[in-house]
C-alpha cells in the first residue's frame, strides 16, 4: 500500500500595509465616474465607481453618484492608513468637482489637484460631421 501524504495548508496572514500618502485618479467620463486610489509606487489600494456604488443607467453620470463613489473609495483607502492624497482628474464628465468633495467628506486630506485630461495638439484629423 502506498502511503498517502497529507498536505497541510498553512493559512497565510497578510499584514495590512500602512500607506499614509498616495494618489487618487478620477476618471470622469460621460457615462460613469471611476475613482482609483493608489500608493506612492502606483500600486492600486482601492477603487470604486458610480456603477459599483449601486447606480444604474443615466443615474451613473450624475454628480451625486460621483460623490458616493469617491466616498466609498476613500473609506476603503482609510483601512490602509491613507490620510493625504494628490488628486489627478481626467475627463469631461459631470462628476469632476463633486468627486473631489466626496474625497474630502471621506476623510482624506488633499495636497494637490491636477487636471490630466488628454488634449490633442492638432494631431489626428477629426471625424467627418454626421449627416442626419
Amino acid at each position: 500500500m502506498a502511503d498517502k501524504k497529507k498536505t497541510i495548508k498553512k493559512k497565510v496572514s497578510r499584514k495590512r500595509r500602512n500607506i499614509p500618502e498616495g494618489r487618487v485618479n478620477i476618471h470622469a467620463g460621460s457615462n460613469n465616474t471611476i475613482v482609483t486610489v493608489a500608493g506612492p509606487n502606483g500600486d492600486v489600494v482601492a477603487w470604486s465607481s458610480s456603477g459599483s456604488s449601486g447606480f444604474k443607467g443615466t443615474k451613473k453620470s450624475t454628480p451625486y453618484a460621483a460623490q458616493i463613489a469617491a466616498e466609498n473609495a476613500a473609506e476603503k483607502a482609510k483601512a490602509y492608513g491613507m490620510e493625504r492624497v494628490h488628486v489627478c482628474v481626467k475627463g469631461i464628465g459631470n462628476g469632476r468637482e463633486q468627486a473631489i468633495r466626496g474625497l474630502i467628506a471621506g476623510g482624506l486630506e488633499i495636497l494637490s489637484i491636477s487636471d490630466v485630461t488628454p488634449l490633442p495638439h492638432n494631431g489626428c484629423r477629426k471625424r467627418r460631421p454626421r449627416r442626419v
